[in-house]
């Protein structure tokens, strides 16, 4: 079915003015960076076994968990068109909830119900490929009705087969990202290009924030003293911890945060941050002295993936994994967006919405960019010791 591109929305019009330069990549070329990977320690469940057995017939109402700014908003009306859409051409209204701003805290918040067989009355919910590996293992995830998908086949190629979903049974990727360091540059004319200097530069005591999302600060933290954040030793997450450790001793950092340090950012309260890409092209529309930078010593590269967890209805989330796998459908959540897009034809779409997207660095990374850039160790995410010395850090 072939989709109408809706109305550009307010932020695409400021976004001629924010948005940044930079030498374009095949979007093919972008994803191969953040594609494939081992799985987590531990029996992935089975996924040799056929599509799933569903009723065809859709629910009235789709549950969708996300993290905040994930979606389309038309700025005018606070409507978000992509769901509007979704459900004139569908009958099912949605019912988004923007409650993940941390994976782990979402998955403390429903584990106990998850590992009950609860039903935690959610269709959909998006987490990173690490924690996403984690809901396959636990078995906390239906298949997939993959004969409601047929647009899996716009799935960019590298997105695939993930080592911890390799037939993407119980998986859709959403977006993929980067992490780097963001940074005010009225405040800091000369930046911020190395996570030492985030975390022991005298003038940014106090004025730092730092993710809690353990992959990406003890991913930064390890390739900042010399690892290899793809391949942890015990020995280069320890060197990671006393880097971080001593930034915490020493007032350096502010506060560890969620998805949430950006109003702190554009408010002045914090000068740099460990940050998500897309976000800070986002908050430039409203701050154009925001920068986003690649340390020295790389980036995270990501993928936030669509699950539906046990008791979710599948054929309606399937059916919705494959609207939005449409081209169309899927530039328009890109525009808004401005992470890194899995579907295959969206860039030709973005630009019939806006040509200044395709020359912004942090949606379609250059070469440069991704040669810089590591997928943290999805064995070493799940480590509980690792994970038990991270929280001891940050104060969780």
């Amino acid at each position: 079915m072939t989709h109408p591109i809706m109305a550009p929305i307010t932020r695409r019009q400021l976004l001629r003015r924010a948005a940044a330069g930079g030498i374009t990549l095949s979007l093919p070329g972008i994803l191969a960076a953040c594609g494939g990977g081992d799985g987590i320690e531990g029996q992935a469940a089975d996924t040799d076994a056929a599509t799933t057995t569903v009723a065809k017939e859709l629910a009235d109402r789709l549950v969708f968990a996300n993290w905040p700014l994930y979606i389309d908003v038309n700025e005018d009306t606070n409507e978000r068109p992509t769901l509007e859409q979704f459900t004139r051409e569908t009958g099912v209204e949605v019912e988004y909830i923007e409650e993940i701003n941390d994976n782990e805290e979402w998955f403390g918040k429903y584990q106990a119900q998850l590992a009950a067989g609860d039903d935690i009355d959610r269709d959909l919910v998006v987490l990173t490929d690490w924690m996403a590996a984690r809901m396959v293992r636990l078995g906390y995830v239906q298949r997939l009705d993959k004969e409601a998908i047929p647009n899996v086949s716009n799935l960019e190629e590298a997105l695939r087969s993930p080592g911890w979903d390799p037939n993407r049974e119980f998986s859709m990727p959403w977006q993929s990202g980067l992490t780097g360091i963001a940074y005010n540059k009225q405040r800091l004319p000369d930046g911020v290009n190395t996570v030492d200097q985030l975390l022991t530069d005298p003038q940014l005591k106090g004025r730092v924030t730092v993710l809690t999302e353990m992959p990406d600060a003890m991913g930064h933290m390890i390739a900042a003293t010399g690892g290899d954040p793809a391949a942890v030793t015990d020995d280069a997450f320890a060197a990671g911890i006393e880097l971080l450790q001593g930034a915490v001793d020493s007032g350096q950092i502010r506060r560890f945060t969620g998805n949430d340090y950006g109003d702190d950012l554009s408010a002045g309260n914090v000068w740099a941050a460990m940050a998500w890409s897309g976000d800070i092209v986002q908050l430039q529309l409203d701050n154009p002295n925001l920068e986003f930078v690649v340390p020295e010593s790389g980036a995270h590269i990501w993928t936030d993936n669509m699950l539906i967890p046990n008791g979710g209805d599948v054929y309606t989330a399937s059916t919705f994994m494959n609207f939005v796998y449409d081209p169309a459908i899927a530039a328009q959540i890109e525009a808004y967006v401005n992470y890194i897009c899995p579907v295959v034809g969206a860039r030709e779409e973005i630009l019939a919405i806006d040509e200044s997207l395709a020359e912004n660095n942090l949606i379609f990374p250059d070469e440069e960019t991704l040669a810089n850039t590591w997928i943290f160790d999805a064995e070493a995410a799940d480590n509980t010791e690792y994970k038990e010395q991270f929280q001891a850090v940050i104060g969780a």
